[in-house]
């Protein structure tokens, strides 16, 4: 990442923890209670600004990077890394999205957890993106990978516009929308409504600044990677280089220096049959000058004894 990246992002980090600072201070110590829900109307500064970051900020970024890779024009993994940056980020949100409302649950409808159809698909949204992260560790080519992903965050946006209109849709437990309702009435006034609209940027400049750390790791992430694969290939091409029968002729394994060799098997076995022939003893010399010098076998000398003179040979047999 450049220099200046580094400084927006801390820009953007600082920004966010002035804004979410002040939305603190404005909620809990300047903002009057509800009439009916007194102090628990202090989560509306929180509840919807993390939910509208879940939903619209994170997920609609994570499906318009899949489509901008997708299309063979703006193809490039930086989509691919921005798409699951935001995704990881949105997970974060969805989960805090599913904890306050929960929180804002209990007292109003004094039950934790309903399935209704807001909080069941919400849930489910929340599946559907963690299962888009289990896709993201399987081994696979990067552009395969990027891909199989991009096809998965789309298909699982799907349920985003389930879960904005549910309480539309079907009669819930979950009140309509505060904010982004059908007649974009606004249900809060005042103090109340700059309180939570501030809480809406300060939840968003939380999410760009995450997102850009994110993006940071991801391609740090792909940078480790491919320097580790290229330690694990040189390895291996110094292993096939060891085993070769003369150095000018690599085994399998070793590229760019002539034509591939014999399996490891067989070279490493030529091999030492010719490290035993360079180390084998020679024929000591005197044994050749002793051959040399040893004394001829005389002419007459013969294997079978010739018969005296005057005496005859007889058959083995006798006389007859």
């Amino acid at each position: 990442m450049s220099a200046r990246m580094r400084l927006a992002t801390r820009m953007v980090g600082l920004a966010a923890l002035v804004s979410t600072a002040f939305t603190v201070w404005l909620a809990f110590w300047v903002t009057p209670p509800a009439k009916v829900m007194g102090t628990l109307v202090r989560l509306l500064y929180l509840h919807p600004p993390v939910a509208w970051v879940a939903l619209y900020c994170a997920f609609g970024l994570a499906a318009l990077s899949s489509l901008l890779y997708l299309w063979r024009r703006t193809r490039t993994l930086f989509w691919d890394r921005l798409g699951a940056s935001a995704v990881e980020v949105g997970v974060v949100f969805t989960a805090l999205t599913l904890i306050t409302g929960s929180l804002w649950g209990r007292p109003t409808w004094g039950v934790w957890w309903t399935w209704t159809a807001r909080l069941t698909s919400t849930a489910l949204l929340l599946v559907l993106f963690l299962g888009y992260l289990a896709l993201r560790r399987v081994p696979a080519d990067p552009e395969v990978r990027a891909r199989r992903c991009a096809v998965a965050a789309l298909v699982a946006f799907v349920d985003v516009p389930i879960v904005m209109f549910s309480v539309d849709w079907w009669q819930t437990l979950h009140q309509q929308g505060t904010v982004l309702n059908p007649g974009l009435d606004l249900k809060v006034h005042g103090s109340m409504a700059w309180t939570m609209l501030l809480g809406f940027v300060a939840m968003t400049l939380v999410f760009v600044w995450m997102v850009l750390v994110r993006y940071r790791v991801e391609v740090l992430a792909d940078r480790i990677g491919d320097e580790e694969l290229e330690v694990s290939l040189s390895e291996r091409w110094a292993e096939g280089s060891a085993v070769t029968l003369d150095p000018g002729a690599p085994s399998r394994g070793a590229p760019g220096r002539g034509a591939p060799g014999l399996p490891a098997t067989l070279v490493g076995v030529g091999r030492r049959a010719e490290d035993l022939a360079e180390h084998a003893s020679p024929v000591p010399e005197h044994a050749s000058l002793v051959a040399e010098h040893a004394a001829p076998v005389p002419e007459h000398a013969s294997p079978v004894a010739e018969p005296l003179p005057g005496h005859a040979t007889e058959p083995l047999g006798g006389r007859r």
